[in-house]
């Protein structure tokens, strides 16, 4: 349901990144309905102040801008080990219903992929050669991960498992649905708790406790958000891939930057694209206040896990 016109129609992005001297950026966007466009309205640098600590400029900048809603790209939860209090037999072994309940659906995705081999194994290899031949004219969005048949990083991966004390429900979620196309995009796979240090950790904890008791924050991940913007079609594979350049970045976060001005009415001032540009951090939050957007909007995929658990959110451009 869309929330523009009834008060809701401002939202930030910040993406957090750890180490101390490391700087944030805020990015809030808010639509005007005089004009009917959006507006890409401060994209704010995150800086230790004379008379301010880091976290209380976080916490100065939120309380000025108003916002009532952001985006962030880090964990809100915590997995299923940290709020167990049964007696733990040990990871392989362990009865926490949402374990259980994720590792059966993994088990049941190999038992079907396995089906499919013994009742016809000629097709299966068939079918299995294509999907491993690499070919940049070949779409990725072909199909979602889970579809049959499985490609074999992702049989791997589920293979691995799902690890209690680091991953969450909606880590499985995100590997359904995307983890071949993180991999073949952007090379990487999605772990709640894999790039985040226990520094990180405790001082967004601590902000939490800061930041205005009426604030709505909920998670997401920018690769998710561009993965969603290419299947739209607002922005263009070449793009995408020369983000893992560090020659061709640049000037790739401006071009995905001015594609999503254009189709999706976002005004973008020439000073912020130069942020955009320059910065990844800055790149990052613009991404996760586009997803806020869509969040205003109504525009989300549906995902089927506990909500009440979960503050997660993807967007849904079509």
């Amino acid at each position: 349901m869309s929330h523009v016109g009834s008060g809701n129609s401002t939202i930030a992005g910040m993406s957090l990144g750890g180490g101390k001297k490391e700087n944030f950026f805020f990015c809030l966007i808010e639509f005007y309905e005089t004009e009917n466009r959006w507006f890409l309205k401060s994209l704010y640098q995150v800086k230790e102040e004379s008379n301010l600590t880091h976290d209380e400029v976080i916490t100065t900048w939120v309380e000025g801008s108003d916002v009532k809603k952001m985006v962030v790209d880090f964990p809100l939860t915590r997995p299923p080990c940290e709020t167990c209090h049964l007696v733990c037999p040990g990871t392989e072994l362990c009865h926490n219903e949402e374990v259980t309940s994720v590792r059966s659906q993994m088990r049941a995705l190999l038992g079907e992929d396995g089906k499919l081999v013994r009742e016809n194994p000629k097709k299966y290899e068939q079918e299995r050669l294509e999907d491993d031949k690499v070919q940049y004219s070949k779409s990725v969005l072909s199909k979602e991960t889970k579809e049959h048949i499985l490609s074999k990083s992702f049989k791997r991966k589920l293979k691995k498992g799902f690890i209690p004390y680091w991953n969450r429900p909606i880590d499985f979620w995100v590997w359904k649905h995307y983890y071949d196309q993180l991999l073949s995009l952007f090379n990487i796979s999605f772990d709640s708790f894999g790039n985040v240090s226990v520094m990180l950790m405790h001082k967004f904890n601590y902000l939490l406790r800061h930041l205005p008791r009426d604030l709505k924050i909920m998670e997401s991940d920018t690769y998710l958000c561009l993965i969603e913007l290419y299947r739209a079609g607002i922005v263009n594979k070449r793009h995408l891939l020369d983000l893992k350049d560090i020659s061709l970045s640049a000037l790739a976060r401006v071009q995905i930057a001015k594609q999503i001005e254009a189709k999706l009415n976002v005004f973008i001032y020439e000073k912020d694209l130069e942020l955009i540009s320059k910065n990844p951090k800055a790149f990052d939050s613009f991404i996760l206040a586009i997803i806020g957007r869509c969040y205003i909007l109504g525009q989300l995929r549906e995902i089927d896990i506990d909500e009440k658990r979960e503050s997660f959110i993807v967007p849904d451009f079509s």
